[in-house]
């Protein structure tokens, strides 16, 4: 193994944060190695505000990672998983998956409100189809707007702007220290999160064993096997960011339990099932709750949808 390990990451300050605490555990699994972080920035962080769907989608915050990973410019990239297509560039596998962070969407509202507090067509901001789809099908009346750029950005909109509230990550507010702002963590009842949502992965190049051996050991089994499901469900469906596609795992008592859904766009239609089986089963209990999903009304949401945006 290389001397110097270089830790490709987005720019962001949520992306810092994460990768700072991936080189922290690094660096106490092999003190004898030097981490340097290396910035770089990607197509989704160069056009801030025009919504992921139109765009491209959230494969733009991994490309120019992977491209650097693949020239050996740098040896490992830190991502946060809700931004990794399912699909990886051949050569590229993901070498773990640290603890997972929590996984909920979070109401951050300068007035005070929750959800079921705020008023009769209040102004909602979201850059996500997801949340906007299940957060109609509970509130048609909401008033919901585009809203994109990182954390503190976003943040700062909310007054600015004059939103009644937005919604964001969970995981993303704490790490940033801004969790004292969330008037209420949503319930999975009411918005099921993001595929991978609150999860960080590191991307390495498949035939460097060394590293790969090394990331290795900050893999948690039980944040893994619950994404890798996740993840396997979404490559089923086929969806993307252009789609309303949520999805949970989580294990307990030694067992795995998926749950997902798929929405039409405007909230009007959802639907939703879950599975439950061995950890060791993981990508297969993903497809099946894909299946299931397709078979109670998925389908001809995701031609729907998939139709009008044609």
């Amino acid at each position: 193994m290389k001397s110097k390990i270089i830790i490709g990451t987005r720019g962001s300050a949520l992306a810092l944060w994460q990768t700072n605490w991936i080189q922290n555990k690094l660096q106490k699994l092999a003190p004898e190695r030097q981490f340097e972080v290396r910035r770089i920035k990607t197509s989704g962080d160069k056009i801030p505000d025009a919504p992921l769907v139109q765009i491209g989608g959230k494969g733009l915050f991994v490309k120019e990672l992977e491209l650097a990973l693949h020239s050996g410019e740098i040896d490992i990239a830190v991502h946060s998983m809700k931004d990794m297509p399912t699909i990886l560039p051949d050569g590229l596998t993901i070498g773990a998956i640290a603890q997972r962070a929590d996984p909920s969407d979070a109401l951050v509202s300068h007035k005070g409100f929750k959800f079921t507090d705020l008023p009769l067509s209040a102004k909602v901001g979201t850059s996500s189809l997801r949340r906007r789809a299940q957060l109609l099908q509970s509130r048609p009346d909401l008033n919901i707007h585009n809203l994109r750029g990182n954390i503190d950005t976003r943040i700062a909109k909310l007054k600015n702007e004059k939103f009644d509230a937005i919604i964001l990550a969970t995981a993303g507010v704490q790490r940033l220290g801004f969790e004292e702002l969330i008037t209420e963590q949503l319930p999975y009842e009411i918005c099921l999160p993001a595929v991978g949502q609150g999860a960080i992965g590191i991307e390495n190049r498949d035939d460097d064993m060394e590293l790969l051996e090394l990331v290795s050991k900050i893999n948690h089994l039980e944040s893994a096997v619950a994404v890798t499901a996740e993840r396997a469900m979404l490559a089923e469906l086929g969806g993307g960011c252009q789609i309303p596609i949520a999805a949970l795992g989580r294990v307990s008592k030694g067992k795995l339990k998926v749950e997902g859904l798929v929405a039409a766009v405007d909230g009007s239609r959802i639907v939703r099932s879950s599975v439950c089986g061995e950890l060791s089963d993981a990508d297969a209990l993903g497809k099946q709750l894909a299946k299931q999903l397709l078979d109670i009304g998925a389908e001809s949401i995701l031609r729907g949808n998939l139709t009008e945006q044609v």
